[in-house]
């Protein structure tokens, strides 16, 4: 499938956006990424997402493509050349996608808890949270990565949640290297390839966009 005519519509500090970005960097893909404000949605945002009117969305050759894994499986496909994303073993594919929906329904959700909540909805945020790393980085055991020994699926859809440690960590008190040292040692290790480390933000420019969205929000 041709390369051409690939956009993605996108928004700095989400995760969900750095997913994209990451598994187009992992096939070569060149593509245009055109920023979203969420206070001003664009006309664009509104035709190629009506649902959910919300990032990212890739459009290719005029086409929309929308959810964040959805996408990722999309992006495999679309050009299957390698390296593959998806491992081609049914079982070994349903599980990355079991494990792709778990991060989905915890890490941000539960994330969010740990700089956005105060006094006991914090606490319970942060033990979640722990609990949440701790459930992954079991699964993850002592594979250099969550498929077995080439990065994927469930790599591209974690590790940009780790840009937010810091604001996690500076706003909950954590230290999540003490918690979990084997999901840091594989997030610095994912960090290596250069389709991540492009991909992600800087942790402190994280933490200056989340500080700012807590003074707008009057949540300081």
């Amino acid at each position: 499938m041709a390369e051409n005519n690939v956009v993605l519509l996108d928004f700095w500090p989400s995760s969900y956006g750095m997913r994209v970005k990451i598994a187009l960097g992992e096939k070569g893909i060149s593509y245009e990424c055109k920023q979203e404000d969420f206070q001003a949605k664009s006309s664009l945002l509104l035709e190629t997402n009506p649902i959910y009117k919300m990032i990212p969305v890739l459009i290719h050759n005029g086409k929309p493509v929308c959810e964040s894994l959805n996408i990722i499986e999309y992006i495999d496909e679309a050009w299957n050349h390698k390296p593959s994303l998806l491992l081609s073993d049914p079982y070994k594919r349903s599980q990355a996608r079991f494990w792709g929906d778990y991060i989905d329904k915890n890490v941000y959700s539960i994330g969010k808890k740990v700089w956005i909540g105060k006094g006991k909805e914090q606490e319970e945020g942060k033990k979640k949270f722990i609990e949440c790393l701790k459930t992954l980085e079991q699964e993850l055991g002592d594979k250099p990565y969550f498929g077995g020994e080439e990065f994927g699926y469930v790599d591209v859809a974690l590790i940009p949640f780790t840009s937010w440690f810091y604001t996690y960590e500076t706003y909950g008190k954590l230290n999540i290297e003490e918690e979990c040292p084997k999901l840091v040692t594989w997030a610095k290790r994912c960090m290596e390839k250069e389709s991540v480390a492009k991909s992600l933000p800087h942790p402190h420019k994280i933490y200056d966009f989340a500080k700012q969205y807590k003074q707008r929000h009057g949540l300081e």
